[in-house]
C-alpha cells in the first residue's frame, strides 16, 4: 500500500521550506499543497485547529503541525538520510540548538531588521547575541550538523538565506563576513548545498515582497 504524503505550506515561508528539504532529504514523495494565509482552506483549519498555522504534514491521514516536530517525526519514521545524530545525548543537543534558533534568534533577527529606527540599536545588539552564539557552537564545523546537512542547519535556513535577503533590502548590517566570518561561510555552503538550493524560493521574489513591505511600512 503506497504512503500517502501531504504537505501544506507556503513557498516563501521558512517553515514550510524545513519540511520540504527533510523529505527531499529522505527520499519521501509528497503532494504539495499551498495555502493562502488570508483565506485559509477548510482543510488547513481541520489539520490545524489549535494554531491554523502552516506547515501541516497529512501523513496517511494522520495531521502533523510545527516545523520542529514535523522534522522529529519525519527523522522518526524514515530512517534513511538522518538529521539527528544517532547518540541520545548529541540529538539532545541538536534538539537544543533547533529549540535556540526558534526562540531566541530567528525572531531577534527579524525585529532587528523591521525596527523603528530609535529601536533599532538595541534591537540589533540582542539579534547581534544571538548570532554570536551560533558562530561560538559552529567553531571548526562545515555544518551544524558536522560534515553533511542536519536539523539544526535546516532550522537555520531561515538565517543563511531569508535574513540575508531581508537584511540587504532594509540595509541592515546584521549577518555580515567581518562581523561573523564563520556563520557567514556556513550559510554559503549551506545555501550552495544542490538540496537546499534547489527548494528555495526565488531570491528576486522573495526581496520583492520586502521591498513592497518597506514601502508600506513608510
Amino acid at each position: 500500500m503506497a504512503e500517502e504524503v501531504k504537505l501544506f505550506g507556503i513557498r516563501g515561508s521558512p517553515f514550510s521550506h524545513r519540511i520540504e528539504i527533510a523529505l527531499k532529504l529522505k527520499g519521501v514523495s509528497y503532494e504539495y499543497i499551498e495555502e493562502d494565509l488570508q483565506n485559509k482552506s477548510p482543510l488547513l483549519l481541520k489539520y490545524n485547529p489549535v494554531h491554523k498555522k502552516i506547515p501541516v504534514l497529512l501523513h496517511n491521514g494522520k495531521p502533523i503541525a510545527e516545523s520542529i516536530v514535523i522534522l522529529e517525526y519525519i527523522e522518526e519514521t524514515w530512517k534513511t538520510n538522518p538529521i539527528l545524530p544517532a547518540d541520545p545525548y548529541e540529538r539532545a543537543i541538536a534538539r537544543f540548538w533547533a529549540k535556540f534558533l526558534d526562540d531566541k534568534c530567528m525572531l531577534a533577527a527579524w525585529n532587528a531588521c523591521w525596527a523603528k529606527e530609535k529601536e533599532r540599536e538595541k534591537a540589533m545588539e540582542e539579534a547581534s547575541e544571538g548570532l554570536k552564539t551560533l558562530e561560538g557552537e559552529l567553531k571548526d564545523k562545515k555544518f551544524f550538523g558536522g560534515d553533511k546537512v542536519g536539523m539544526v542547519d535546516i532550522v537555520a535556513t531561515f538565517i543563511a538565506f531569508w535574513l540575508t535577503a531581508v537584511q540587504e533590502v532594509v540595509g541592515a548590517d546584521l549577518l555580515t563576513p567581518e562581523k561573523f566570518p564563520i556563520l557567514f561561510k556556513w550559510s554559503e555552503d549551506l545555501v550552495g548545498c544542490p538540496i537546499i538550493k534547489e527548494n528555495l524560493p526565488p531570491r528576486d521574489l522573495l526581496t520583492a515582497n520586502f521591498r513592497a513591505r518597506l514601502e508600506s511600512s513608510k
